[in-house]
């Protein structure tokens, strides 16, 4: 009875970033739980890759190519995900990156780019969603954020101001959404082995777990699927009474050992 409140059969869910990493996983574990899924991305490739696995699993998929940058293909996305299934009970807004420069390397256009990529499309795709959801009176969003949130990494410079901007706009949304029946919450990853993380370490001449592994007790990087996973339970009514919360996924405090 009580793994009843994990069951998310029959809910729409629209999956940003849906062709690759983090995002393929939880479509794919969206999709075996019993979720017709919407997969977005810019890469149409990625997303026909992906739907083919669902389909081949026995789930639905609707692949529609957008660019989360873009305000226009937001709405489209979402007016889409209407037009195929009459609702939208899930909403993941898990595409963003990043790239690797020093602080004095960054433009004013790179800076624009990582934010319209990792916080303003959270906040238009959410505000498109919730116009369909409140009159439901009910829904989840779960917003997908960074450990680089909280710290001072100056490679990463905007990502890590954008993603905290992340975490700060899930408090915001919920607070709005949340007396209307929609929770919002989000999970803040560490390094996860992703093709975007690995490609970015190859391209630096770095091992992806030996760079996810630095600073975590478990002493390596993440899998997808392990964020996967509690982005179902937030999306489900498991986490009935969660709302504008960001939960760490990221392997756990390092701590040196005693001299």
């Amino acid at each position: 009875m009580a793994l009843e409140a994990f069951d998310i059969a029959g809910r729409v869910s629209v999956i940003t970033g849906g062709g690759t990493g983090i995002g393929r996983a939880t479509a794919l574990l969206f999709a075996d739980a019993g979720a017709p899924v919407v997969l977005a991305s810019r890469k149409a490739a990625n997303l026909e890759k992906v739907a083919a696995e669902v389909r081949e699993r026995g789930g639905r998929a609707l692949v529609v190519p957008t660019d989360v940058r873009d305000p226009a293909q937001c709405q489209a996305l979402i007016d889409r995900a209407i037009e195929e299934h009459g609702r939208i009970d899930v909403l993941v807004n898990n595409a963003g990156g990043s790239h690797s420069y020093p602080l004095e390397s960054w433009t004013v256009d790179a800076w624009e780019n990582m934010l319209a990529l990792n916080l303003r499309s959270v906040f238009l795709l959410s505000q498109a969603a919730a116009h369909h959801m409140i009159p439901q009176g009910s829904g989840a969003i779960v917003n997908v954020s960074s450990g680089a949130s909280q710290l001072g990494l100056p490679y990463v410079a905007p990502y890590g101001a954008a993603k905290a901007g992340v975490n700060n706009l899930t408090k915001t949304l919920a607070g709005a959404l949340t007396p209307k029946g929609i929770r919002v919450n989000c999970v803040a990853v560490g390094a996860v082995a992703s093709e975007g993380f690995v490609k970015e370490m190859h391209r630096i001449g770095r091992d992806p777990d030996e760079v996810g592994g630095s600073s975590n007790a478990v002493g390596r990087a993440g899998r997808p699927e392990e964020i996967a996973y509690p982005i179902l339970f937030l999306a489900s009514d498991a986490a009935s009474f969660l709302s504008g919360e960001t939960i760490y996924v990221g392997g756990g405090p390092h701590v040196p050992e005693m001299l």
